[in-house]
C-alpha cells in the first residue's frame, strides 16, 4: 500500500516536513509580481478547506445543489491557477466523513459534483502534468465515483511535476488510524519491530505518503469565517501556517488567493525554534 519513508529517529518528521519550502523556478507570473510576492517564499504544497457553499447560496436564494455547483467552478479555478503559478502541491478537502451526517440528497449531489470535477480537470492535469491522486476512505465512496478516481490516478501516474489531491470520504483521525492499523499489521507479521515505529515511520503509512518530501502543507486556507481546521490533516498540518477568511468558497478566486499567500509570505516560519531576533 502505502511507501514507507526511511527512519532518522524522533527528528524524522522534521526532515520530512519540516524542512524550507522555496519554489523550483526563479520567475513568476505578472499577476504575483505586481503584488510583491517572491519566489523563494512561494509555498510548495497549499492545502485548502473548502466552506461556505450552502451559505453562499441561502445569501442569494438559491439551492444547496447551486451552491455546490459554484464551489465546484471555484474548485476548477484554482486547480488552473496553482499550477500556473508553480505551487507543486494542492490538497482539497472535498467531503469529510462527518459530512455523511448531512441529508442524503444533499451527499448524493456533493458525491456527483466531486466525480464530475475530478472528470473535469483531468485535461487540465494530463497537460500540465499534474498527477492527481483521490485519498480517504474508498469503502464509502459510489461506485462511479470511486471509478472516475481509479481513472485519473491511472492516467496522471507518470505526472510528476504537481500534485493534486482530492480528499473525499477523509478525515485527519481516519488517516492516523488506518496507518497504525498497517503498522500493527506488519509488526504482527514480523516485517518491523514495535520499538522501531516512530514518527517518519508513521507519516509514511499516511494517506499523504504518496507525496514524499511533500506530504506536509506549507500553508492551509480555511474559506467561510470559520477557524477550526474539522478534522483535517492533523498530523500533516503540526507545522503549517494557518490562513482564515471570511470570504465564502465559490467566491474564493484569483485575488483573495494571492491574498493569502502574501499573508504566507510575511510570517517567518520557525517550526518551534525562536524567533531569529531574539537571543539567549
Amino acid at each position: 500500500m502505502h511507501g514507507s519513508f526511511p527512519s532518522t529517529g524522533n527528528n524524522s518528521v522534521t526532515h520530512h516536513c519540516l524542512r524550507a519550502r522555496m519554489a523550483d523556478d526563479d520567475d513568476l507570473p505578472e499577476a504575483l509580481v505586481q503584488a510583491g510576492l517572491h519566489p523563494e517564499l512561494m509555498p510548495r504544497h497549499v492545502a485548502f478547506v473548502m466552506d461556505g457553499n450552502r451559505r453562499w447560496a441561502q445569501a442569494r436564494g438559491l439551492t444547496t445543489a447551486e451552491g455546490h455547483a459554484a464551489g465546484a467552478q471555484a474548485l476548477n479555478k484554482i486547480v488552473d491557477l496553482s499550477s500556473s503559478w508553480r505551487i507543486r502541491v494542492i490538497t482539497l478537502f472535498a467531503f469529510s466523513q462527518e459530512n455523511f451526517k448531512r441529508p442524503e440528497e444533499e451527499v448524493n449531489c456533493v458525491m456527483e459534483l466531486i466525480e464530475q470535477a475530478i472528470r473535469d480537470n483531468l485535461d487540465l492535469c494530463v497537460r500540465e502534468g499534474i498527477r492527481m491522486h483521490v485519498i480517504g476512505d474508498p469503502s464509502r465512496r459510489p461506485a462511479s465515483l470511486q471509478e472516475a478516481a481509479r481513472e485519473a490516478e491511472e492516467m496522471t501516474k507518470n505526472n510528476s511535476r504537481y500534485h493534486c489531491i482530492v480528499a473525499t470520504c477523509y478525515s485527519g483521525q481516519w488517516d492516523i488510524a488506518q496507518a497504525c492499523r498497517e503498522l500493527a499489521t506488519k509488526a504482527q507479521d514480523k516485517l518491523i519491530r514495535p520499538e522501531d515505529i516512530d514518527e517518519g515511520m508513521l507519516a509514511g503509512h499516511l494517506a499523504t505518503s504518496v507525496l514524499g518530501e511533500f506530504t506536509c502543507p506549507d500553508l492551509v486556507i480555511r474559506t467561510s469565517g470559520e477557524i477550526r481546521l474539522s478534522n483535517f490533516l492533523l498530523w500533516q498540518s503540526a507545522y503549517s501556517e494557518l490562513y482564515f477568511t471570511n470570504t465564502l468558497w465559490p467566491d474564493f478566486g484569483e485575488d483573495e488567493f494571492i491574498k493569502a499567500l502574501k499573508d504566507f509570505q510575511s510570517r517567518e516560519r520557525r517550526f518551534g525554534q525562536r524567533k531569529s531576533s531574539q537571543t539567549e
